[in-house]
């Protein structure tokens, strides 16, 4: 199905779906200054192969949903995660499967907290509920961003490259960095979002804090899922979500680090249908 725009929560939120609608559904949520896209097209559709009705999003302040004066988002993380339910609800979902990569993964957990019944099972790739004290971002990646400059945002070459650079430095030592695929990635991104400074926006978000410390109350089916070498979201970070929310199972990929590399896609996509089909029975 083509891109849609859908008026819900009082904001625009574009939307795209995959498969048969009569299939039980999965809702996609990226990550923190990145759009739909990042959930790449073949992924989605080889998911909706296996059965499954797929659907991503953008959410505020990225690609062609609502966007904000930069350094001023209107919205909490509990508000994305309603829109994450009026997306649901524009789809004709009453209960789906919630995968969440990152400040996506946070969206997952407030919202089997904040809409449990809406949420069939949850899986979390490269995420946390933060807990005060698991370890933080990695110095090496710190120093990284605090040495970037200035950005000139008007400059779509410069802020292609800052893309690109960026998710370079997020990649773990397994998989050789796919600097072709990201390129035209970030290129479609850049594209079509009605403004793409906005994205900086997610960094001001605030609240949410009230779920994620109530992370051992989610009563659905959990999958974690994380790299080993995730230097921006540490692996302990995974370890602490496996041991809090009951039941849970983990998923480690070794050597892979803030990302969703190709060659990670089987393993993936295998576990979230069997976690799926599983809770399905």
């Amino acid at each position: 199905m083509a891109e849609q725009i859908l008026k819900v929560n009082g904001v625009e939120i574009c939307a795209e779906s995959f498969g048969k609608p009569t299939d039980p559904a999965i809702l996609l949520i990226m990550g923190a200054q990145m759009s739909m896209v990042w959930w790449e097209e073949e992924f989605c559709q080889r998911i909706a192969d296996a059965g499954r009705f797929v659907i991503r999003f953008d959410n505020r302040d990225v690609g062609r949903s609502t966007t904000y004066e930069v350094g001023q988002p209107g919205y909490t993380f509990e508000d994305m995660a309603d829109d994450a339910v009026h997306v649901l609800d524009a789809f004709g979902v009453q209960q789906a499967h919630i995968v969440g990569m990152s400040m996506g993964g946070m969206l997952t957990q407030i919202m089997a907290l904040r809409h449990p019944e809406r949420v069939h099972t949850i899986s979390l790739h490269a995420t946390s509920n933060f807990a005060p004290d698991l370890p933080p971002i990695d110095s090496k990646l710190m120093e990284y961003f605090s040495n970037m400059g200035e950005i000139n945002w008007e400059n779509e070459q410069e802020v292609l490259e800052v893309a690109v650079a960026s998710s370079k430095v997020l990649i773990g030592s397994k998989h050789p960095f796919d600097e072709v695929r990201v390129r035209e990635l970030a290129q479609i991104d850049i594209a079509r979002s009605n403004h793409y400074a906005s994205k900086n926006n997610h960094a001001f978000v605030t609240s949410g804090e009230t779920y994620l410390m109530r992370t051992g109350e989610i009563a659905v089916p959990a999958l974690v899922i994380h790299g080993t070498e995730d230097l921006l979201i540490p692996f302990a970070h995974a370890l602490h979500l496996a041991d809090t929310i009951p039941g849970a199972d983990l998923l480690t990929l070794e050597g892979t680090g803030h990302e969703l590399p190709h060659g990670e896609w089987d393993v993936v996509i295998e576990a979230i249908l069997k976690h799926t089909q599983e809770k399905e029975q």
